[in-house]
């Protein structure tokens, strides 16, 4: 290789890209119009390709380190650059693509929350009408504690409150991502079938419900419900509707699947996938929150039941709120 004719050949580019990288540092990569960005990219990959050149050649110390220093200023402005408007385009997702998902979602969102209720009718129901009915959802512990000794079993989580609210989170978490796995197919344990799309879904959905109105039932049946539900308010009105999300979210994967309608199956779920991947995203930090929560705040006997019921208030309304963000009804 002719080293002074390749560097002649080359120096016009190098120039060009250092000009461009000057530009950027004084004032930032998006006063760059899109064709001049481009040519910044193919000027930073001809840069790279000729660093190795030039170290495979040996053409000289100096020119090493020139190219060196503009390959780097290049990868560390293009790239930091991505690193930022990644951000942004997480923060944009949150303000108003989450809010957006959900109103897609809605009709999926409320059959998940109507099973969920409908199970909790039938707990309750049941567990008015025969007492036998709690020892088949309720632990018998549990009802133990609650029946025999008038108390609630809330009080283990003081004091191991940061273990409590990891375990709670992971468990919800776990909940949750059954519920979405369920939409499209899932193993029954030590049952070797494979259940219908959505139907496990379903089945968690109406099998939750149905615990906490025989919990419900348990409770009310020994006085309980005031603190109960003091205790349930704060995080369950960020963890139900989590649960709800996520309750929807397999449905919609389970529609692809079973009713594709115009598209393909495997175009029906990646399309109705993408939609139930953004709920998972508004599911994952609404789950941590409320595991915080029910971990700190919730069992806490020095809070007043009262500032407990009007935080899940409070929660539930704000949740309302950024879900109906942008909200515009159209006949």
């Amino acid at each position: 290789m002719n080293i002074r004719r390749w560097i002649a050949r080359r120096e016009a580019s190098w120039q060009k890209l250092d000009n461009l990288l000057s530009q950027v540092e004084k004032r930032g990569l998006k006063t760059l119009p899109p064709e001049e960005i481009r040519q910044l990219a193919s000027l930073y990959r001809s840069v790279s390709a000729d660093l190795a050149r030039a170290k495979t050649h040996r053409v000289g110390e100096t020119l090493i380190h020139e190219l060196q220093s503009l390959a780097s200023r290049s990868y560390s402005l293009i790239y930091q650059g991505s690193r930022h408007r990644d951000w942004g385009a997480i923060a944009q997702f949150y303000r108003t693509g989450l809010p957006e998902t959900i109103q897609q979602s809605w009709g999926y969102i409320a059959l998940a929350t109507i099973l969920f209720f409908v199970g909790g009718a039938i707990g309750w129901w049941f567990s008015w009408q025969d007492p036998g009915f709690l020892s088949l959802v309720v632990p018998e512990q549990l009802i133990t504690k609650v029946r025999d000794e008038g108390e609630l079993w809330m009080g283990s989580i003081v004091g191991v409150e940061p273990l409590a609210s990891s375990a709670i989170a992971i468990n919800n978490l776990t909940v949750s991502l059954y519920a979405i796995v369920g939409g499209i197919t899932m193993y029954l344990q030590d049952v070797p079938i494979i259940t219908p799309p959505g139907s496990f879904t379903i089945y968690l959905l109406v099998y939750n419900g149905l615990s906490i109105g025989s919990v419900a039932a348990l409770v009310s049946q020994n006085n309980l419900a005031y603190p109960f539900w003091a205790f349930v308010f704060p995080h369950g009105s960020l963890e139900l509707p989590a649960i709800f999300f996520a309750g929807g979210a397999g449905l919609l994967l389970a529609r692809g699947i079973l009713f594709p309608g115009k598209y393909s199956r495997r175009d029906a779920l990646r399309v109705y996938g993408l939609q139930a991947a953004k709920l998972i995203y508004g599911i994952v930090p609404m789950l941590l929150i409320a595991g915080a929560i029910e971990g700190f705040f919730s069992p806490n006997p020095e809070v007043p039941s009262l500032l407990k019921y009007l935080v899940g208030v409070g929660l539930f309304v704000l949740l309302v709120k950024y879900c109906s963000r942008n909200l515009e009804f159209r006949i």
